[in-house]
This record gives C-alpha cells, structure tokens and sequence, in this order.
C-alpha cells in the first residue's frame, strides 16, 4: 500500500513536491479509509489529482512509472554507459544539471513499511538508500553515494541487512554506476529485498495514456472464457447499469485471406497457449465479444457486437479485466486522466468499487481527472482531493484541498470553477477588441 510519493527535479517539477496518501482524522465515509494496517496509520483508498493543462499532473504519474521502471528493468534492460529515462527540470540551468530525486514510502506484502529512494541523472544513480520499519522501529539497510571528486561510490550497510560481507562485495561489485543496488541484488538471489522489489514489479501499476502502457482487453477477454471469470465480468458490467444482460466470447478462424479490416468488435490474435515448445503456431484466430440485450417489448434476447456499442462501453470492457485483477491483487493503481472516453457516471463508478466490498484487498487509486462532478463529498473525503498549478518558476506545485479548510457541507465543484483553491486555467479573449 502507498502511503507517500516524493519527487523533486522531474520534467515539470522543481522543489520537491509529496503526494500523501495518509487519511486525516475526519471520519466521514470509513469505508474510503484503510483501517491500521500499522499501528496507528490510516490509508486512504483513493486520492484525485485536479489541475489545467500542462500543470503537471502526468508527471506526478510518470515519476511514479520511472521510478517503477528502473526498479524492474535498470539491471536488465540498460547496458553500460546507456542512458537512463530521466529528464530533470530543464527551465533553471543550474537544476537542470542536478539529478532527478524520487522517494517512495509503502507497505508490502510482508507487512513491513519500507522508505525507498534514490537520486539519478541520464548517466547515472547518485544516491540510492532503503529504510525498513519492521514492527514500527526504523532501520537503515544501505546507502550508496557517488563521489565527484573520486569517480567511486561509498557505501553504507546496516547491521540489519542480512548478507556476509564477501557476498555485499559481489553485489556491489556488480552493479553498474546506471543500475540500482535493489535490482541488481536481486537479480543475484538477494531473498531479503524481495518484498521490495515484488510491490514495485507487481503491486504498483501506472497507466498513462498514449505510452502504449494500459489495460490490456485480453485480460477482459480471458474472463469470458471460464464461467466463474464471466460472472466476475458480468458483476462489474451490471454494476456499471449500462443495459447489458450478457456477454458471449466468440473464436473464429480467421478468413484464408483476412482483410485489413475486423468485423465489429472483433480483435484479432495468434492462440498458443499450451501449444508445446518448437511446435508450429497455430493460424491466427479472432476473437469478437458478443453485448445481448433484452427487448422491451417481448424480453427476447438480441446480440450486439462489442463495436457497436458505445465507445464508454467498449471502454469500461477494456478496463473490467485489469481493473478487477487490480482489485484482486490488493494493488495501487496510478492512472492519468481516468475520465477519457468515459461518461461522469461510468468514472464514478469505476472510483466507487475501491471504497466498495469489492476492494477487500486494501487496493488503492490514484487518478488524475478534468471530471468535477467527481468533486462530491458524497463520494470522496476532503483528504482525497489534490490539486496541481504552476508557479512563478513555471514549476509545477502540488497541495490538498485540506489546505483551504473546507466545510463539511462546502459546495466543492462549485468552489473549485469559481477558482477558490486555484489550479484552473485562465482563459484569454482570443480575437476580442
């Protein structure tokens, strides 16, 4: 589980700015709050990013999947001298030479709070150190530090990371001045940082929208193929009260010689699984999903093909799959601009299952939207509404609405179009005299 997410000298921002994700004392909507998963820590379920154009909000989101990507694939996807994905804040000379610094504190599987963070530039990681609280009581596990004037790192291990000296010297030894400690200690059979590891790989997932990184339908797909993942599918497409009675997956062969073009709804792939290794690939099959609806008049049923419903429709499918899994893997979901394609009704519902009984795993959202109508304290709490502006460097500043004090009762769509928490855009007069 997230509790806060730090960065500083990343694209659009410069002063480090905190995402927090810790609930305050109001103990409106409990069912929005995950309850002590330590002593004394409150967890919100959700948390909404609001902002104009270009204030910053996607980059809070690929600061989260750059630190999630060189966590997974600094060891194996770089090679020596490659650069690294990072671009600092390019609009101060002297900070744009600095490196960009990220820092993370969650809860993982093991129950263990773990504060990770590090410090890196195109060329190299800076600094990188990990504190574990296991039972609440701080402990430093290492510290790397890059030393200018040396061209080496000094380390620092604490009595409470577990590994013979000899064995600390090949794991320093073999990770590289672009790679981090944490993945390539794993990468060498390190048993004691695999919790960290696995909440970054598995349990924390970002989707940003034309990157290519998304839901993939064939999660939604494969739920139709067995009849417990369909009922799952059909609880969620119900729930969402879009007129659907059932859906049906439909494999076909493909035509001798397809066509550029699918039928409606169609989505073609190559099937093989369980086709055994050095075996030939089977002919590519279709796969069309199948929306039956009832008639009114008679209660007959009619089928449409997916593509011919609506594209928030086709949309919540594509979503149902990941999403349920997100849910059922307790995961915390980073999403930019959750409301594209989608009706305000189908965004709500889709932030509505996290603080519903269909979220018994403690998964946790966290989205950035244009959609106020979700700015309703009958489905969010103050503390889950954040807000993002530029400032007088240009730079992106992050705060929560907490910071204006807002009534109980407050209006808060309302207050935020007339600009009482600021974080709109400003629209000029174009072609006015």
């Amino acid at each position: 589980m997230l509790i806060e997410f730090a960065v500083a000298n990343f694209r659009s921002v410069w002063q480090r700015q905190t995402l927090s994700l810790v609930a305050s004392a109001d103990t409106v909507h409990a069912r929005n709050v995950i309850s002590e998963p330590e002593e004394g820590l409150r967890l919100l379920r959700s948390a909404v990013i609001y902002g104009p154009n270009a204030a910053g909000k996607s980059n809070l989101c690929r600061a989260l999947e750059t630190l999630r990507t060189l966590v997974q694939h600094s060891v194996t996807g770089f090679q020596e001298g490659q650069p690294l994905p990072i671009t600092p804040f390019l609009l101060s000379e002297t900070v744009a030479k600095e490196p960009s610094e990220f820092e993370i504190i969650f809860i993982a599987d093991d129950g263990v709070r773990y504060q990770y963070g590090c410090a890196v530039d195109a060329e190299r990681v800076h600094k990188e150190w990990l504190v574990a609280y296991p039972h609440g009581r701080r402990q430093r596990w290492f510290e790397r530090a890059f030393v200018g004037a040396s061209r080496t790192y000094e380390w620092w291990f604490g009595p409470h990371f577990k590994a013979e000296r000899a064995q600390r010297k090949v794991w320093q030894g073999s990770t590289r001045t672009n790679a981090l400690f944490l993945s390539t200690a794993i990468q060498l059979n390190n048993e004691q940082l695999r919790p960290v590891f696995t909440w970054f790989t598995q349990k924390l997932i970002v989707l940003l929208p034309g990157s290519g990184v998304n839901f993939n339908p064939l999660l939604s797909l494969n739920l139709l193929r067995e009849e417990s993942g369909k009922e799952k599918i059909m609880q969620y497409m119900r729930a969402a009260d879009i007129g659907i009675d059932r859906l049906e997956l439909l494999e076909e062969d493909m035509p001798s010689k397809p066509s550029t073009a699918l039928l409606p709804g169609g989505l073609r792939v190559r099937l093989e699984i369980g086709n055994p290794v050095g075996a030939a690939s089977p002919a590519p099959k279709q796969l069309r999903v199948r929306a039956w609806h009832k008639r009114t008049d008679s209660g007959k049923e009619v089928p449409l093909d997916l593509g011919d419903e609506s594209d928030g429709t086709r949309k919540l499918f594509e979503f149902a799959g990941g999403w349920l899994r997100a849910l059922e893997l307790g995961a915390t979901l980073i999403v930019d601009e959750l409301d594209r394609s989608l009706h305000p009704y189908m965004t709500r519902f889709l932030v509505g299952l996290f603080h519903s009984h269909a979220n018994d795993n403690n998964s946790q959202l966290v989205f950035t939207t244009h959609d106020t109508t979700l700015l309703d304290t009958d489905l969010l709490r103050r503390d889950q509404i954040w807000f993002v502006e530029k400032d007088e460097q240009n730079a992106s500043h992050f705060y929560p609405l907490l910071e204006y004090s807002p009534r109980k009762d407050e209006a808060l769509e309302r207050g935020y179009l007339k600009g009482r928490y600021g974080a709109i855009p400003f629209i000029g007069n174009l072609g006015a005299h």
